[in-house]
């Protein structure tokens, strides 16, 4: 029997503070603020959301993540070093993908990084996760070091924001510590280029052992495809259906405060006008317990439900319309883009 040498190389990491160099400069904290899309009983409440973006021209052109900035309708840049902020507006956005292009208003020849290629990363190659962790602080993002723990993953991500959820498909996992704040940030291999934007990182769920060091990061080389429909401006990727309410969870406190009949549901607290709830009929004070043969137990089971539908298509909402079970049928218009910020 004969050996043959492993001729595996992983790119390991050996000047991290050369890397950060190159990188740090060209990382931006973001803060994107519109109104709520779960409004609470008062209405007019306002969403703040936290994230990182990336430098690509000097110009100012900034790549983040959909649900970083979705239906914002004010975003602010801090740059690396910087205590000012700076507007930004929306240039192009392509949810299904969850990745946004910024244009920053004000400063001119920025630093920008350097694009990688992910095709020829390997699993245990080392990585720096970089962005605005926990937004601790907007000027000096937070450092992670880890591995590419595995390629090709395929999640359900979702928060509590205006994005809802994503099917999302082909990305990087590693092991390098990704928080909230850190999404819209970039993955760095070990010459200091960027093969990653990181944009979700797995939670634990009831009943199951803590999820530990398991983050994921779209490819930048599906990102680089991306990037001519997003400079044309508008939404890009299939198109998402709209229903058009802001909803809350039915809780015991909702039920005593207004004499609901339903134990659970999607309770509508704002109806938004000319919108496909608000030509069919829907009210403030509506329970959703059903959508299109889906059954609802809390607003995040309607996003999710209402993700599912396609724009054009007819389906029936059922409501307990105080203590009477109301059929509604609706027609699903598609989803607006995110609101750009005045220019």
């Amino acid at each position: 029997m004969t050996f043959s040498p492993n001729t595996s190389v992983f790119r390991r990491m050996n000047d991290i503070q050369s890397v950060l160099a190159k990188v740090l400069p060209s990382v931006v904290a973001i803060e994107a603020s519109g109104p709520a899309c779960t409004s609470g009983p008062l209405g007019g409440a306002t969403q703040f959301d936290e994230g990182t973006g990336i430098i690509l021209t000097r110009r100012g052109e900034i790549l983040t993540n959909n649900h970083v900035i979705a239906r914002a309708t004010q975003i602010e840049v801090t740059l690396y070093g910087h205590k000012t902020s700076y507007p930004a507006t929306l240039v192009g956005t392509d949810p299904s993908y969850d990745v946004a292009l910024l244009q920053l208003h004000g400063p001119t020849n920025l630093p920008t990084v350097s694009l990688g290629l992910s095709g020829k990363i390997q699993v245990g190659d080392d990585v720096l996760a970089i962005g605005n962790a926990l937004a601790l602080s907007e000027s000096t993002p937070s450092v992670t070091e880890g591995i590419i723990s595995a390629e090709g993953r395929s999640i359900q991500a979702g928060g509590g924001n205006c994005a809802g959820t994503e099917s999302l498909n082909g990305l990087l996992q590693t092991q390098a510590a990704i928080n909230s704040g850190n999404s819209g940030g970039p993955l760095v291999d070990s010459r200091g280029q960027v093969i990653g934007m990181n944009t979700a990182a797995a939670t634990s769920s009831a009943g199951n052992a803590p999820a530990q060091n398991i983050g994921f990061a779209i490819p930048i080389d599906s990102i680089k495809a991306l990037l001519p429909g997003l400079r044309k401006g508008g939404t890009i990727g299939p198109p998402k259906a709209f229903l058009g309410v802001g909803v809350v969870s039915v809780t015991p406190e909702e039920r005593s405060a207004y004499g609901l009949t339903a134990t659970t549901g999607a309770l509508v607290v704002s109806v938004v006008t000319g919108t496909p709830a608000s030509l069919a009929g829907l009210r403030v004070g509506d329970v959703i317990v059903r959508f299109a043969g889906h059954v609802i137990t809390t607003d995040a089971s309607l996003s999710v439900a209402v993700r599912a539908a396609h724009p054009g298509e007819r389906v029936t909402v059922v409501v307990y319309r105080g203590p009477a079970l109301v059929a509604i049928s609706v027609v699903l218009a598609t989803e607006p883009a995110p609101s750009p910020t005045p220019g």
